[in-house]
């Protein structure tokens, strides 16, 4: 019998605000535990709620992006529930009143593209961190009360790859905007995959299982795999799903049950007493429309477009809106522009992950870059010594010019110059010069590395193997 998979998720991001939600305690990770915290985030009976006006605003951006209807009248709820990690014994979120609804995020599959359409998006205070050790356990209040934007897609995909496809493309989407880093490590972003199974032919979905708080790309692709392949299993022999909540276990490679899930949650959802509703204007809203960015996948079509780079590597360029930015500056300096795109692709990005560094720290600038590529095409510089330039500039900045100039860099193409080393090579290798001629075409190569080794790298290559093929016959 064959199976139909029926997978939506759940994706929490963690706003990029200086202040949480609704204290003014920072946000930033990695402080010593329990350090960034106030009466307000810790629960404190009395403390009230002020809030965050740049979280409200970093939501409507997001909702915006992916095309969703933005409501103008919302307000927070109170979600009871009792855990270690809610220090009020319920979390302030939005119920039937978010920030943004409806959407869709484009995604492309080997070539197909697909909508997955968003269910809403609404915005709530994190909680806090519970960490456990060998022998006891604790819970770190700094995460409590950091502003959590939910992504809620319907059950719009059918198997691991697209869910993988939407995590990547929703990522994009977000740092593009500029309102989360998405560092899965660091948990800005992480995931609730709910997921189940029917044989073909049956309309109502299958029970289904979720698995919570998955935080990385693999994990998500993985634990939905094995996840799907159980169900299917069970129902095989026979049996029947249960609808639980079930963890993934990284190291074993299975999900595990956690708990049972009941049909509903008795949340007890009440307006938050404390908090006004949020009014928007229509005006507000497109004044924030207007500080949208290109979204990535139309920016990568229109790089294809007007700077002729093929897909794959418009699509490398435009994964980082920053490299992307970098990118255009620079193309919009020379008559080479797929040139710039081949530098930053092999050069830029190698450096970038061998130093760990993001590319608004470089000291090589977008002018400096065009630089090179412009002294390449005019021949003043062979690509040996134009690689040389860029690594001078990766590290201390400057003038391409300059630094070509000062170093002696400077590409020798002066015909005369160039076939006395020629001559010079062909008859210290005469047997090389033999090979090819008898057909051996790698042969060339070899005397033309030859002639560059005289000329210590200095030689045009091009004038250089065009000479010995003409010498040679």
């Amino acid at each position: 019998m064959q199976y139909l998979h029926t997978i939506g998720l759940e994706v929490h991001v963690q706003l990029k605000t200086e202040t949480k939600m609704f204290c003014g305690c920072g946000t930033v990770y990695g402080a010593a535990p329990n350090t960034n915290v106030c009466p307000v985030c810790l629960g404190y009976p009395g403390a009230m709620p002020v809030m965050n006006r740049n979280a409200v605003r970093d939501t409507i951006l997001t909702g915006l992006m992916i095309g969703s209807e933005i409501s103008t009248y919302s307000k927070f709820d109170r979600k009871s529930y009792f855990y270690p990690d809610m220090p009020k014994n319920y979390q302030i979120t939005q119920y039937d009143k978010p920030f943004c609804v409806g959407g869709s995020v484009e995604v492309d599959l080997e070539g197909q593209k697909k909508l997955i359409a968003i269910t809403r998006i609404h915005l709530e205070e994190d909680v806090a961190k519970s960490m456990h050790f060998h022998k006891s356990s604790g819970v770190d209040f700094n995460r409590a009360g950091v502003p959590l934007m939910e992504i809620v897609s319907e059950p719009d995909m059918q198997n691991a790859e697209e869910a993988f496809a939407f995590l990547q493309a929703l990522r994009q989407i977000v740092r593009y905007v500029g309102v989360s880093d998405c560092n899965l490590e660091e948990g800005n972003m992480r995931c609730d995959v709910n997921c189940s199974v029917r044989p073909e032919g049956q309309t109502e979905l299958g029970t289904k299982t979720e698995l919570k708080n998955l935080n990385t790309l693999k994990g998500v692709y993985n634990a939905i795999k094995y996840e799907l392949g159980r169900q299917v299993e069970v129902l095989s022999s026979g049996g029947t799903i249960q609808q639980e909540t079930r963890c993934w276990d990284v190291d074993a490679g299975v999900t595990e049950s956690l708990r049972s899930k009941e049909n509903a949650h008795d949340y007890r959802y009440f307006p938050e007493p404390d908090l006004m509703p949020v009014v928007l204007t229509a005006k507000q809203i497109e004044d924030w429309r207007k500080e949208l960015p290109e979204l990535p996948r139309h920016r990568r079509e229109r790089l294809v477009l007007e700077y002729g780079l093929p897909d794959y590597a418009a699509g490398v360029i435009v994964a980082d809106k920053h490299v992307a930015d970098y990118y255009e500056e620079a193309a919009a300096l020379v008559s080479n522009p797929k040139a710039v795109s081949n530098w930053i692709m092999t050069e830029m990005l190698r450096l970038l992950g061998e130093r760990e560094m993001d590319i608004e720290d470089v000291k090589i600038t977008p002018a400096a870059l065009a630089g090179i590529v412009k002294l390449v095409d005019s021949d003043a510089i062979n690509s040996t010594k134009a690689k040389e330039v860029f690594a001078e500039l990766f590290d201390n900045g400057g003038d391409p010019e300059k630094i070509v100039k000062e170093k002696g860099m400077g590409q020798v193409s002066d015909q005369s110059a160039i076939e006395e080393l020629v001559d010079q090579a062909i008859s210290e290798n005469v047997k090389s010069a033999e090979d090819y001629k008898s057909g051996k075409k790698a042969a060339l190569q070899y005397i033309v590395g030859q002639v560059m080794r005289l000329s210590k790298g200095k030689a045009n290559p091009k004038m250089v193997g065009a000479m010995i093929s003409e010498k040679l016959g």
